[in-house]
């Protein structure tokens, strides 16, 4: 592909492209511009590149690994370097593992994926993105405990204790009994309530989230992904209620980010459902000291990492 071809136009940096909604959106977004792909399999994302260029269209690939603070840091100069007119960034990368792993800086994979570095590299960005661009995070109602469909599941939401405390893989008393759900559930409520923040903070840029809702055909990160989460939401949530009014593809929700990463109306600090509407999150989340907290200790803690 030629420089001017990529400088063309505007971009959209996407991380986790290689499967589920990431791979839906990319599909959607390159026909708005050029996609950034971000992901840390290499031939994968050549997979998805050669897809989207293949099409006429135009894609650049990144290898990060999104839970490495130091790739993190790799990818986003490489992304700066390309000088390429950024408009909307979409956090899609995220993991569901039913054992707790450890990040190259030794911190709960889960938490280092969903959370710090989604918002490493979109802290990174933000003096670099021009006035009005989108940023949009992926989030999930599995933070909020008071959610219909989580509640029937026995889980209990968000079980946050501090950004060290969850980076340790520690998390509040009484959580579910379901393998890595409890680290999720509170690494997606950290991310959401960091969107809030961030909206308040920049109003120059726009940061909104999307909760996908149920969704066939995503499996948060392959193999490691819990396996009877897997099974229940793919297979027998998505069609018996009340779970299927939840319920959507990673299709749908490519065409709700991209509606989203593409507005200009301005709007900001909306946490959007799986068809698209307004919807609040748990009320620890939709607390301004609570998201000013979480911001403040997540920033602390990347403070560390030289």
């Amino acid at each position: 592909m030629e420089k001017s071809e990529i400088l063309s136009g505007k971009a959209y940096i996407i991380t986790g492209p290689t499967s589920g909604i990431g791979y839906a959106s990319v599909i959607e977004l390159a026909r708005h511009g050029t996609v950034v792909l971000v992901g840390r399999n290499k031939e994968k994302l050549n997979c998805v590149q050669r897809t989207v260029q293949e099409k006429g269209l135009n894609a650049v690939s990144i290898v990060c690994d999104i839970s490495d603070i130091t790739s993190v840091r790799c990818a986003v100069q490489q992304i700066i370097e390309l000088k390429l007119p950024i408009v909307g960034l979409l956090n899609n990368a995220g993991i569901m593992p039913m054992k707790a792993k450890k990040s190259a800086q030794g911190w709960d994979l889960t938490f280092a994926t969903n959370h710090i570095g989604s918002f490493m590299m979109t802290e990174a960005l933000i003096p670099h993105l021009p006035d009005g661009a989108n940023v949009v995070f992926i989030a999930s109602a599995i933070e909020d405990p008071e959610r219909k469909p989580a509640k029937v599941m026995g889980m209990r939401g968000g079980r946050y204790i501090s950004a060290e405390a969850s980076a340790r893989g520690e998390w509040k008393e009484g959580g579910s009994k379901m393998a890595g759900i409890d680290a999720y559930a509170t690494s997606k409520q950290c991310i959401l309530a960091s969107t809030m923040a961030f909206a308040r903070e920049t109003p120059r840029l726009h940061f909104n989230a999307v909760e996908p809702g149920i969704t066939k055909g995503t499996s948060l990160g392959g193999e490691d992904t819990n396996a009877i989460i897997r099974f229940i939401s793919g297979q027998i949530m998505a069609i018996l209620p009340p779970f299927s009014k939840y319920s959507s593809t990673p299709e749908k929700s490519a065409k709700i980010i991209t509606k989203i990463l593409t507005d200009e109306s301005g709007k900001s600090g909306v946490y959007y459902d799986e068809k698209g509407q307004p919807m609040l999150g748990s009320a620890l989340v939709q607390d301004p000291k609570f998201q000013d907290r979480v911001v403040a200790e997540t920033r602390a803690l990347l403070a560390k990492v030289k």
